[in-house]
């Protein structure tokens, strides 16, 4: 008997849980669906979609970026942001996301942020009512690290009946036309046909089209566009995002356009016609490192520079190989 009711005890318990955490998603849902079905409208994003990321991305507005950078969507810095920064450990330590004067303006910069880049041109080519194709395109695409993002995507979308916010709405009226015939009543709303993702080696030639491929000692690399990150660059040529920036020693490290992309490890040292180089004050060392295709382990290590400082404060001289004694 005890046991009965020790067991009845902790499913109340969970089941109790579940409806406080229910509470709070239904809350932000009933907060947050005229914006979302507006921007559906608006830019062509699914209002489902759109709660959905809101809903994971800022724990139903309860997260430390919701709270403290106003984030709702996870949205971290690039070259083109002039507001306000934050720092947070994400996929890795301390990296920098954008900081909104309220939540309204993180909704407006997600629409903005998906509709304005290359990236995730293709999934406007998706029905807003395919909700999963939408999802799979997202992760896809880049815009999490999360390998079972979509599928979470989805759960949320599915367990509160989000892909029905836009029924939920007042009917769209049917638009008659008087021919000469009866008259009809006919509907304009034919959603586009599914464009299916690009395979891995479609998307690599397409990034490739774009980004012409040099050398530097030895080393290929290519040249960041605007709105390239680490993570969309190593998503385009089908590699892990970690290796692409341990090859160009950017972990913690934000892309800028214009910056070298290294697609392979870096050599050791200079060639043999370039044993220095001057450096002028206020140079960084990763910049350094990048222009001459050498490690910035083996640059620290060849002129004594502790891994605590990142600029030179004079004018000098720098080994980018090794002297012969």
């Amino acid at each position: 008997m005890r046991k009965v009711s020790l067991f009845i005890f902790v499913i109340g318990c969970t089941m109790s849980l579940q409806a406080a955490l229910n509470e709070r998603y239904v809350a932000y849902i009933a907060q947050w669906r005229e914006v979302a079905l507006q921007h559906e409208q608006t830019y062509g994003i699914p209002a489902s979609i759109t709660l959905a990321q809101g809903l994971l991305e800022s724990s139903a507005g309860t997260s430390e970026l919701a709270v403290n950078a106003r984030n709702h969507f996870g949205i971290k810095c690039t070259s083109e942001w002039m507001g306000e920064t934050y720092r947070y450990d994400d996929d890795l330590r301390n990296e920098c996301f954008r900081v909104y004067k309220n939540a309204e303006e993180s909704y407006q910069d997600h629409a903005l942020f998906l509709k304005n880049r290359s990236r995730y041109a293709r999934l406007f080519d998706i029905p807003v009512s395919n909700y999963q194709a939408w999802a799979n395109g997202l992760k896809e695409c880049g815009y999490a690290t999360d390998p079972a993002y979509a599928q979470k995507l989805i759960r949320v979308i599915e367990d509160y009946g989000l892909a029905s916010l836009a029924q939920q709405q007042e009917p769209k009226k049917a638009v008659v036309v008087t021919v000469s015939e009866p008259i009809k009543t006919i509907t304009r709303d034919f959603p586009p046909e599914y464009v299916a993702p690009l395979t891995a080696s479609e998307e690599k030639d397409a990034f490739y089209k774009t980004h012409e491929v040099k050398k530097n000692n030895g080393v290929r690399y290519v040249q960041a566009k605007e709105g390239d990150t680490y993570a969309s660059v190593a998503f385009s040529l089908n590699v892990r995002e970690r290796a692409l920036r341990e090859q160009n020693d950017a972990l913690g490290r934000t892309l800028q356009a214009g910056d070298m992309i290294y697609l392979g490890y870096k050599k050791t040292q200079a060639p043999k016609e370039k044993t220095y180089v001057w450096v002028r004050p206020g140079e960084d060392i990763w910049m350094i490192c990048q222009r001459e295709g050498i490690q910035e382990r083996s640059f620290r290590e060849l002129n004594g520079l502790p891994k605590d400082v990142f600029t030179f404060s004079t004018r000098q001289q720098v080994l980018l190989r090794k002297v012969k004694e």
